[in-house]
This record gives structure tokens, C-alpha cells and sequence, in this order.
């Protein structure tokens, strides 16, 4: 991906930006990893990239600056974050039907912190699919939960 500037703003034009930034590292990334899967070290297992990967974390990432940034951070936080919990999917989340639970991964990447990246385990076929990747500051409610397991 070539050098790009990345808003740190919150007007809607920045969000939308940001957006697109994350929509064009995600197409890169398929071409590059034909599987669209990581292995990860911690769940012993693959996690797949698949539609609500992107979708999700489009959504949640774009919000905010450093969680675009750990976006461009896919196969370090796929590879190497840790298993904080495993919880229930919430019942009103129509983009979480397709998964059974929802795994809570953590990864501190250097220059940008703490990461959260949810992992869905689909119903079908136990399939685990990475769900959103958004950056948790110091107020966020699971940010000492996350710390501590990935410290």
C-alpha cells in the first residue's frame, strides 16, 4: 500500500476518509493472502477474514484514529493476540446471528497500544472469523481486562 495520509480528525468527511483507508488495505490484504486466514499462536487455530470482517470493523475502526491504524496492523493482531474471555453474542446484533460465541483477543501493538479484536466462532462450522478490530484507550471499560492478559 502506498503512502497514504490518514486523518486524525472527527468531521464526517475524516471518518469517511478513514473508511476508505481501511476498505482499500482489506482489498490489498485479500489479493496478497489468497486464503484470507492467519494462523494465530494463541487460539492454536486459523482466523479467517470474511464480508463481516471488513463491514464490522469498517464500522467501529473508522471512528477514531488509532483504531484505523491498528487496522493496518491485520497480520500482526491476527498472528499474535491473546485470548482475554469467550463471551455470549449479543441477541440483538443482527451481524452476530452467525456466530455461536465471540472470542475477546488483546494485542499491544508498539506505538498505537492496546488492541481489542473480536473473533466470532461461526455456528455452522465452527469456523472462527475475525469480527472488528478497534483500539482501546485508558477509559474504555475492557482496557484493564485486555492489559493484563496480553501484558
Amino acid at each position: 500500500m502506498e503512502n497514504i495520509i490518514i486523518p486524525q480528525g472527527d468531521t464526517i468527511e475524516e471518518t469517511k476518509t478513514r473508511e476508505q483507508v481501511i476498505y482499500q488495505f482489506y482489498k490489498q490484504w485479500k489479493i496478497d493472502n489468497p486464503t484470507q486466514r492467519k494462523f494465530n499462536l494463541s487460539l492454536k487455530d486459523y482466523i479467517n477474514i470474511r464480508q463481516i470482517s471488513i463491514i464490522e470493523t469498517v464500522e467501529h475502526a473508522a471512528k477514531r484514529y488509532l483504531s484505523t491504524l491498528a487496522v493496518l496492523q491485520l497480520d500482526a493482531i491476527l498472528t499474535n493476540a491473546k485470548k482475554v474471555s469467550v463471551v455470549r453474542t449479543k441477541p440483538r446484533a443482527k451481524n452476530q446471528n452467525q456466530f455461536e460465541k465471540m472470542i475477546v483477543m488483546g494485542y499491544q501493538c508498539v506505538g498505537i497500544g492496546t488492541i481489542k479484536m473480536m473473533v466470532g466462532i461461526k455456528r455452522s462450522n465452527k469456523e472462527k472469523v475475525q469480527y472488528c478490530i478497534t483500539h482501546l484507550g485508558v477509559d474504555d471499560v475492557m482496557y484493564d481486562e485486555i492489559s493484563k492478559t496480553i501484558e
